[in-house]
């Protein structure tokens, strides 16, 4: 299947996925920020707990397996540091994220009470929250939120 696309001197025929793939490989700010917090919400928010009404994520689902699962829960998460290296993050900001992600491993390597800790601090999430702060201070990335006062006008 194609899709059709109009540009104002030629008429280009794009193959299927294109769109997807240009998504996946769009290297500005916005695009890579809305991929780090999708990573972010999948390892650290992606499923809700029945009964306790708590949301956890594949970080503390892989983090059950000993080591390993440790292991490559710092690894994703070192990832969000690298982006965040990548789009011009100053080092004070890349140190913090590590201690974050250091932090992280730390806690969940100590045997089920570490697991639960894990699943409580949610660093990828603080990760990404902070490089978006930084970028929306920076002037790189428009801001989330509004700041100011509302005023209902009636």
């Amino acid at each position: 299947m194609t899709t059709r696309v109009d540009t104002p001197h030629t008429i280009v025929r794009e193959p299927a996925g294109a769109a997807q793939m240009r998504r996946l490989t769009d290297t500005s700010p916005e695009t890579s920020l809305l991929r780090l917090e999708q990573l972010a919400h999948l390892m650290d928010s992606a499923f809700v707990v029945p009964g306790i009404n708590r949301r956890v994520g594949l970080d503390a689902v892989i983090g059950l397996v000993p080591i390993v699962g440790d292991i490559a829960g710092m690894a994703i998460a070192s990832y969000i540091v690298y982006e965040a290296r990548r789009l011009g993050a100053p080092r004070w900001l890349v140190w913090r994220m590590m201690a974050n992600v250091a932090l992280d491993g730390a806690i969940g390597t100590v045997p089920l009470a570490g697991d639960l800790l894990d699943a409580a601090f949610k660093a990828n999430r603080r990760n990404v929250a902070l490089l978006r702060r930084h970028l929306e201070r920076k002037g790189g990335l428009r801001p989330s939120e509004i700041e100011g006062k509302a005023v209902r006008l009636d």
